[in-house]
């Protein structure tokens, strides 16, 4: 079924069109991304075909039985609203209902409710139970558990940037709507989170159309890739890696063509500059095609920049932190509040060109620690000591601007007149701009007219101007382009000063980091050397083995009071004896099923995972299939434990 049909859509961006001559079609199931450099206007596409912005040509034809969830990449919402309010601001009728359910299941807690509260609730029960609303609540509260939102009468305005995020994301997710659209939906969320919607939406009959710059997450999820390029829109089926591949094979084919035609025109030139005579119909078509030839438009390679300038000298002491601490007042469940570590007792010694990544979930204390190793927040308790030549750059997860009206040059003069790069050549402000893509009218512009992307670009041109020795890094993937990306991956990978980064962005942190610092919860820091993703492999495999020893621990609790219970029983009886035997040995036969059944364990967990996801996932589904196997999975998993158990006995 056709989802979403766009033709011929055209935007006017700041000096000429955004894009123009837009046209494709999305059906339902389709995952697709938008990608293209900061200011090609993926945003803008993406607001335009959510009607929150008209556009300029063409045309935006929506499903009317699909509807449409629009996550924008910074969520508006009013600081007063609960986040049940937000949740649940939907004209759904059916999340209307659920909303109400979920408000009289509250009351209820209450022991002292009304009985109008408890008629309420006999009531809502029948209506959900007429509209067969049951499982839709079922989807609804599994989203919100999973991404953590518990307490729903929270205000907006006393959640974090990673909260807020999830919430906007939770309530796009529970509308009862076929057409996804989200606009950085990784942004602010841990890794524990984006891995849950990956997987969400690889499983989700939904159509998705998204603007990420996360590239694990591109490869995962979508099977077309638009990209908005030279003010054009174009596809390329299949995944990000396939697209790669896709643009390396265009730009060679680009490449060739164009010096076939330079190799056509030197003859064709020579022919001009002689003044044929163009009386003959043959000689005007050959006139003509060699002007158009000429006039065409030539292959252009991409316009490069680099973060390269000159460095500054790291001293033999860098920094030292000594016992460092800090505590936080943590709202409980019961209203009260209790002083809880963030950071305890964390000592380390930074040597010259150590690149960290700093790995933990949302409120684990990331920013924290940054703002202490910077001197920006003081510790509890323990000290910071600052090398002699330590010269910081800080760029923030949301960079300051002070005035918005400054046009893009005057904020970058701001900082230096003129830079020295690494080879030595000094360039002015506006030079350096130019190399990285900030050109011609643009310069003059003020600060609000730029993009999200864009402007914080700006700010890392602006810290990068400094010549900092140590960096600090805090979130700096969110907003930027996939080239962007890359181009600071290669930058970062080459610096020679040291690297603080946090980044929920996996591709990026195994590009940039070899050592992480795990934030745990107790406020223990750890230390892992490796990559990100080897790291998450680790954790994952430590789950796993985890569940399988509590199940372990579980079966061996019940077959102990099994045993107890049946000691009992014939140290009552008369003349009884009861001996003890000594376990035998596992056969070759039994070693080999005890080492299969262990893998067979492991793989039946994710099957079970994926089918729990796959039922909780925000459409409909075949409950009473998916109902069947799942249990036909459990009871599997049940014999595979008992039988793993009985030989887990066996010496």
């Amino acid at each position: 079924m056709n989802i979403l049909s766009i033709n011929n859509v055209a935007k006017i961006g700041r000096e000429e069109k955004l894009f123009a001559g837009v046209t494709f079609g999305l059906n339902e199931g389709d995952k697709a991304a938008l990608i293209g450099r900061n200011g090609t206007g993926k945003s803008t596409l993406l607001s335009t075909i959510a009607g929150i912005l008209q556009p300029d040509e063409g045309s935006i034809v929506i499903n009317r039985e699909s509807g449409v969830s629009f996550l924008p990449q910074n969520p508006v919402f009013n600081p007063e609203d609960t986040i049940r309010d937000h949740i649940f601001k939907s004209s759904s009728p059916k999340l209307a209902v659920i909303k109400e359910f979920l408000e009289i299941c509250d009351r209820l807690s209450d022991l002292s409710a009304a009985d109008s509260v408890h008629r309420r609730y006999d009531e809502l029960n029948e209506k959900m139970e007429k509209q067969d609303l049951w499982n839709y609540e079922a989807q609804v509260s599994s989203v919100l558990s999973t991404l953590g939102i518990t307490d729903l009468n929270r205000t907006m305005g006393t959640l974090s940037g990673g909260m807020i995020k999830k919430v906007a994301l939770a309530q796009v997710l529970v509308e009862d709507t076929k057409l996804l659209l989200l606009d950085e939906p990784t942004n602010h969320l841990d890794i524990t989170t984006i891995t849950w919607l990956q997987n969400y939406l690889h499983d989700t009959k939904r159509t998705v159309l998204m603007v990420t710059h996360d590239r694990y997450f591109l490869d995962a999820v979508c099977n077309n890739i638009f990209e908005l390029f030279r003010n054009k829109i174009k596809l390329y089926q299949g995944n990000y890696s396939t697209y790669l591949e896709k643009k390396d094979v265009e730009a060679e084919i680009e490449r060739n063509t164009d010096r076939r035609i330079e190799s056509v025109l030197r003859f064709e030139r020579d022919w001009l500059s002689r003044g044929p005579c163009a009386r003959g119909t043959k000689a005007k078509a050959r006139i003509q095609r060699d002007m158009q030839l000429i006039n065409r438009e030539k292959f252009k390679e991409d316009k490069g920049f680099s973060f390269e300038v000159q460095g500054r000298r790291l001293g033999g002491k860098v920094l030292e932190l000594h016992g460092i601490s800090k505590n936080y007042p943590k709202n409980l469940a019961d209203g009260t509040k209790k002083t809880v570590p963030v950071i305890s007792d964390f000592s380390y010694t930074f040597t010259k060109g150590q690149k960290i990544g700093i790995f933990g979930d949302n409120g684990s204390g990331k920013s924290t620690f940054l703002n202490i190793v910077t001197g920006r927040l003081q510790p509890d308790g323990g000290t910071v000591v600052i090398g002699e030549n330590t010269f910081f750059g800080y760029y923030m997860q949301n960079p300051e601007f002070k005035d918005l009206s400054l046009p893009v040059l005057d904020y970058i003069k701001e900082a230096a007149e003129n830079v020295t790069k690494n080879d030595g050549k000094t360039l002015t402000a506006g030079q350096f701009l130019n190399e990285f893509g900030f050109e011609g009218k643009i310069l003059h512009s003020p600060l609000s007219s730029l993009s999200g992307g864009e402007r914080k670009r700006l700010f890392l041109i602006r810290l990068l101007m400094t010549n900092p020795n140590f960096l600090i890094l805090d979130e700096p993937t969110n907003d930027f382009d996939i080239f962007t990306m890359n181009v600071l991956e290669q930058f970062l990978m080459q610096y020679q000063g040291c690297l603080l980064v946090v980044s929920h962005d996996r591709y990026f942190m195994d590009k940039v980091a070899d050592t992480l610092f795990i934030l745990e919860e107790d406020g223990n820091i750890s230390g892992f050397v490796g990559k990100c993703s080897e790291y998450l492999e680790l954790r994952e495999k430590q789950k796993k083995e985890q569940k399988l020893e509590q199940k372990q621990e579980q079966k061996k609790e019940v077959k102990t009071e099994a045993k107890e219970s049946s000691d009992a029983a014939v140290s009552g009886g008369e003349g009884t004896n009861a001996c003890s035997a000594a376990p035998r040995k596992r056969t070759y036969r039994e070693q080999k099923e005890f080492e299969s059944l262990e893998a067979e364990i492991l793989e039946l967990e994710d099957q079970k995972s994926a089918l729990e996801a796959q039922m909780s996932a925000g459409e409909k589904v075949d409950y009473e299939n998916l109902s069947k196997a799942y249990n036909t999975l459990t009871s599997s998993l049940e014999e595979k434990y008992g039988r793993w158990e009985e030989l887990a006995s066996l010496s």
